[in-house]
């Protein structure tokens, strides 16, 4: 990454549509000196509803960082009922996995993670089964492994959530993470965990998608990724893929394909996270 993108800062803002937003805007970077490096808006009509995402250098730029919210808050932000967020791109995202047992996801993440690839930290794994730990300690990251039960469910959960606001948690990803979180846990974490689904949901809900996917004869299997609510398997989605089948395919070939497609699309959400590329807004997403 250039030096210029690791001095940048991020807003990404929603309000209702009116005139003269994106004016004041450009009109406040300038203002301050602000070079713009991107810049994006949508509008939806039917909701008469707008949102924006710019990226802009603070090289040069007039107000402290610590400052900027207060100084768009009072020129800008209550004047038009906007709700916004301001982040820096020279900040690493802090971002906790979630494991069970299956290996792919978590592979997948962590050598994004070594190479490169991606500018966060990953301070813990946790884990319902001790079965991944061995690849944590590969890779040295240190591995919680918190069992969860029916009984223990709620003990269990709150020791997670301690955890992650011990380690500054940022965001969460469950990378094949076999138990559902409670409503209290999502209520922890609103838009901040994300989930990899097998399928376009809600299509294959349950156990052994594939092989019901198969029953029906199929000619595209999917996988989705999305941030979860309480709503099970029902958050605001991200990113969707598909792959072609055919009754050539057998359940093992399913399976084989529909695991690629998993590891990409919860990659590919995991970078436009990191990117600050996603607003979220009720229960859908604008991706930029």
């Amino acid at each position: 990454m250039s030096t210029t993108k690791n001095n940048t800062a991020i807003l990404l803002i929603h309000c209702p549509d009116q005139k003269g937003i994106v004016a004041a805007i450009s009109d406040f970077l300038l203002k301050n000196n602000g070079n713009v490096l991107d810049i994006e808006q949508h509008v939806e009509k039917d909701i008469n509803h707008f949102f924006m995402r710019v990226e802009w250098e603070l090289t040069d730029f007039v107000i402290p960082r610590e400052k900027i919210e207060d100084y768009f808050a009072t020129l800008i932000g209550n004047k038009y009922q906007m709700q916004w967020q301001l982040h820096f791109s020279g900040k690493k995202p802090r971002m906790a996995l979630f494991v069970s047992k299956m290996t792919h996801c978590l592979y997948d993440i962590l050598q994004r993670y070594m190479s490169g690839e991606w500018a966060v930290e990953i301070p813990l794994i946790i884990g319902n089964h001790e079965n991944l730990k061995a690849i944590a300690d590969r890779f040295d990251i240190p591995f919680h492994h918190v069992p969860i039960t029916k009984a223990t469910k709620a003990a269990q959960e709150a020791k997670e959530i301690a955890l992650l606001k011990e380690h500054q948690i940022d965001f969460v990803v469950l990378a094949r993470y076999m138990q559902i979180l409670s409503d209290d846990f999502v209520r922890e974490f609103p838009n901040q965990v994300i989930n990899i689904h097998h399928s376009f949901l809600p299509a294959f809900i349950g156990a052994r998608p594939y092989h019901a996917a198969h029953r029906r004869g199929v000619k595209i299997i999917g996988a989705t990724s999305h941030y979860v609510t309480a709503d099970l398997d029902e958050g605001p989605i991200i990113v969707q893929h598909t792959t072609s089948v055919s009754h050539k395919d057998s359940i093992k070939d399913l399976i084989r394909k529909g695991k690629n497609l998993e590891k990409m699309v919860l990659s590919e959400a995991i970078y436009l996270q990191l990117q600050h590329k996603v607003l979220t807004y009720k229960n859908r997403t604008i991706v930029f």
